[in-house]
């Protein structure tokens, strides 16, 4: 198109910069008008550390926490950058995730222009990145700044390599070092990245031509500080997370299972929603069905490797930079699936694409007159999506309704919406939905724990107080438990039983309640 208007290649790239960011802005923008949802509270309206803004103390807080089961230190900066610029007003929150944003696809079409001069098809990739509604929650949900934030560094980083594969220099290697590293403390999912780097070298950077011996050698000499940059924040990782109980088999086939929905989410983004619930019942044939086609789809790009070396690479980029949150290494507190998960991943897909259909119209003709104008059709399709899916994400009452209404049974989704109506007084719709996320999940002590509250805010104590021991028989090291059920118990003239439990409470970690009732000389 802009060919014929006798556009230079650098005038072409310019007004493709300039389509990117603002069709990007022009789908989100919206999020600067929406709040926190509740999943942000320990992220920033429930963190003391955040809302002191940029201290000595929480610098150093933020190398040491592995509060939400992550060390993501360049997270807690960052969050607490924007409090120091917009306190407690979500929207600078949500605008800070789309620049993130932004930049990461503006950067995504520059390294993939840059490594092989094809404009347009990198002008796809980084325009399906941009205006994916599957990306919706990266960037619409304040706590996934994670996301944008690793993101951003892992394509720095593989703009930085490609310029230091121009020009072999120390510094410049260093530089691509110094980014990683950043990108592995904003997330540890970026572990895969210098199994990128190889793929990269392999297609479209031909560097494999170059070394004629010693190929694994060469690699690993070159490669190996990143290998042990990615060994160390492994073991962080998986020190910090709790491990699944699960069986390993069990594991593999929901992972199979899960690989394959990821792509037809891609393909199809329907019923995206906060939350996955794990799959009840899995049945053989799905789990078999999904690992032949993983298995046939590999089996396929490993042979046509030399001939469409692009369609290997993509698919390759999308199972590796999957790995680590497919749920086969999986923590207690991970979901079966997430629709972030797929935010680097989907990219391989894009490379599959951009590249393997222009196969399908050999003849100029019909991809000037079908195959322009399809891709331009259903990035706007895409992007009217993603900008309806973004509404969703106003507030915490839209985004829970919605995901009950598309997701079966979401235990999650039911008690968040149990906890917003708590906060709102709505204490009836509340107790429903705590109700319905008990039925789904009886041996969650939380639930039972928040539910107690309700009953003890409309009087009802002795239902407050069974669902408290409840709670606490199901986890006996509840110390929130323990905290509402002092608080009760004190509420009701029981100083004895009140002390004894903000004792117990205290000494698992809450010990604000023991502090206030010992300053009033109820406790000795």
């Amino acid at each position: 198109m802009l060919n014929r208007l006798k556009i230079s290649p650098n005038g072409q790239k310019f007004v493709i910069y300039i389509i990117l960011l603002l069709a990007t802005l022009a789908v989100y923008w919206q999020v600067n008008r929406y709040d926190f949802i509740i999943e942000d509270n320990p992220y920033v309206s429930q963190n003391n550390y955040v809302q002191a803004g940029i201290t000595l103390n929480g610098f150093l807080w933020a190398f040491s926490t592995l509060q939400e089961y992550l060390w993501n230190p360049l997270v807690w900066l960052s969050l607490m950058s924007d409090h120091q610029l917009y306190g407690l007003d979500a929207g600078g929150y949500h605008i800070t995730n789309l620049i993130l944003h932004i930049l990461s696809t503006l950067l995504l079409f520059w390294l993939f222009c840059r490594m092989t001069g094809e404009i347009w098809k990198s002008a796809f990739v980084a325009a399906l990145f941009a205006l994916h509604p599957i990306h919706v929650e990266s960037v619409a949900w304040v706590s996934e700044r994670k996301d944008v934030l690793s993101a951003f560094f892992w394509m720095l980083t593989l703009c930085l390599y490609v310029l230091y594969t121009e020009k072999p220099a120390i510094r410049r290697y260093l530089l691509v070092i110094f980014s990683f590293a950043l990108a592995l403390m904003s997330k540890p999912m970026v572990v895969t990245l210098p199994l990128m780097m190889i793929l990269l070298d392999y297609w479209p950077l031909s560097r494999f031509k170059s070394q004629k011996s010693n190929l694994i050698l060469w690699q690993m000499r070159e490669k190996a500080p990143f290998f042990i940059l990615s060994a160390i924040f492994s073991g962080i990782a998986l020190y910090a997370q709790q491990h699944n109980p699960s069986t390993l088999a069990s594991r593999i086939a929901d992972a199979s299972l899960a690989f394959v929905i990821y792509i037809e989410k891609i393909f199809w983004p329907h019923n995206l929603a906060f939350c996955h619930p794990c799959s009840i019942q899995i049945s053989g044939w799905q789990v078999w069905g999904a690992a032949l086609l993983i298995v046939l789809i590999s089996a396929t790009v490993m042979v046509m490797i030399k001939r469409l070396p692009y369609l290997f690479v993509g698919w390759f980029w999308y199972a590796i930079t999957m790995l680590p949150v497919i749920g086969i290494v999986k923590s207690d507190y991970l979901p079966f699936m997430a629709d972030h998960y797929t935010y680097l991943p989907s990219i391989g897909i894009s490379v599959m694409l951009a590249w393997g259909i222009p196969l399908l119209f050999p003849s100029q003709y019909f991809r000037e007159r079908v195959l322009i104008p399809s891709a331009l059709g259903i990035l706007f399709l895409l992007a009217v999506l993603t900008w309806k899916q973004c509404g969703y994400w106003k507030d915490s009452i839209t985004l829970f309704s919605r995901t009950v209404q598309i997701t079966n049974d979401n235990a999650l989704a039911y008690h968040h919406l149990g906890f917003v109506y708590d906060e709102l007084g709505w204490h009836q719709l509340a107790i429903d939905n705590y109700n319905n996320a008990i039925r789904l999940k009886p041996y969650y002590a939380k639930y039972y724990n928040n539910r107690g509250i309700v009953y003890a805010k409309i009087g009802e104590n002795q239902r407050a107080m069974d669902d408290l021991n409840h709670a606490i028989r199901l986890k006996p090291d509840l110390a929130e438990a323990y905290r509402n059920k002092a608080m009760l118990y004190l509420l009701q003239g029981n100083k004895k039983a009140g002390c004894h439990d903000a004792q117990k409470a205290c000494e698992l970690g809450i010990c604000e309640l023991l502090e206030s009732v010992k300053s009033k000389g109820y406790c000795f």
